[in-house]
């Protein structure tokens, strides 16, 4: 007996046949590829928020699910015994001009109303924000604690692993059975565009790279565009470009070396650290840029979780609740903005 099928074991597939389980549903998940294959299986894993200001439902969205993360990580972890890497160590970010130590000021104010006291956006000079801080030509850098890391193989590890306790293994094929979810990254983004004879999303390239550097238990950093992650266990991740256009979806280039030489030079303290790793993959993203969650488009009586670019991680607690709500529950509480219709 199977309550729910899930293809795809991306961070969005693996969280919501989580959630399903934990609350009672016999789940199957299945992945030709296996868990974690796409972009889900990548190096950065920066739980970013969006700035407090012009408040709507994906930020609202984005900062319940970054709450949610402590305890639904935790859970995880404690039934399978793997660590995700998860830590809500915060973010530094260098305050470039006065223009911008304006509007971080600005921002101060307005999350602590919208951040709901859970949180904070705070202005610090450079000798609050301690050794670690990035230089800043203001002397001044935006810290918010609101912001988490997260190595993506680990938390897709941690989730199989906590599936595996539940009786829930990722096979390579299975019949459908029950409510079935697709998701399915870029095929199946690809497979709504090819049907629809316009583009419903896309794939968008990302390169980064794995440095051997252990900083400890610091808050990642965010200079000259470019996310620098310190990871739990010793490595330090950078990344990462963003590529519409491309030939091979795996390739390393010099676009990489870019975005390394930049990190360095915002960041002195890592020159000369190893370059462990280099990776690249496609992530996927809907025409609307939020999660396309509900009601599958082509697929009736189906659905759908994708397009999580750049923000599948951060959203995934949320994404999973809200899933397994209108399956299991006939409950919908998913925004307008995440729907398919907005890409269609």
């Amino acid at each position: 007996m199977v309550d729910v099928t899930v293809r795809g074991a991306g961070i969005f597939g693996l969280s919501i046949a989580w959630t399903c389980a934990r609350r009672g549903a016999k789940v199957q998940v299945v992945d030709p590829f296996g868990p974690g294959a796409g972009s889900s299986g990548g190096l950065v894993g920066a739980l970013a928020p969006h700035v407090p200001e012009n408040w709507n439902a994906k930020k609202a969205f984005q900062f319940d699910s970054l709450i949610m993360a402590d305890p639904f990580w935790a859970q995880v972890e404690a039934t399978g015994g793997v660590s995700a890497g998860y830590g809500r160590l915060g973010r530094l970010q260098p305050i470039m001009d006065e223009r911008s130590l304006q509007l971080a000021h600005q921002r101060h104010a307005t999350a602590q109303e919208l951040w709901q006291g859970l949180a904070e956006w705070q202005v610090l000079s450079t000798s609050e924000a301690g050794q670690w801080c990035p230089p800043s030509p203001t002397g001044y850098v935006i810290h918010d604690t609101l912001t988490a890391r997260m190595h993506p193989r680990r938390a897709c590890a941690a989730l199989v692993a906590a599936l595996s306790v539940m009786g829930v293994e990722v096979v390579g094929e299975a019949p459908d059975k029950g409510h079935v979810l697709h998701a399915t990254g870029v095929t199946g983004l690809q497979e709504l565009s090819q049907s629809f004879g316009k583009t419903v999303g896309n794939g968008v390239k990302g390169q980064a790279a794995l440095l051997r550097f252990d900083a400890g238990a610091v808050p990642q950093l965010f200079a000259d565009t470019i996310h620098i992650v310190p990871h739990a266990d010793g490595t330090l991740a950078i990344g990462s470009t963003s590529e519409r256009d491309y030939d091979d979806p795996t390739s390393t280039d010099d676009a990489l070396e870019d975005v390394i030489d930049r990190a360095t030079r915002a960041v002195p303290v890592l020159h000369g650290a190893e370059v462990i790793e280099r990776w690249a993959g496609v992530r996927p993203r809907s025409k609307s840029r939020a999660p396309m969650l509900g009601a599958h488009p082509l697929h009736d009586g189906q659905f759908i979780a994708n397009g999580g670019f750049k923000i599948g991680f951060g959203m995934a607690p949320k994404v999973a609740e809200v899933m397994a709500d209108l399956m299991l529950d006939g409950r919908d509480e998913i925004p307008s903005d995440f729907r398919p219709e907005a890409s269609l």
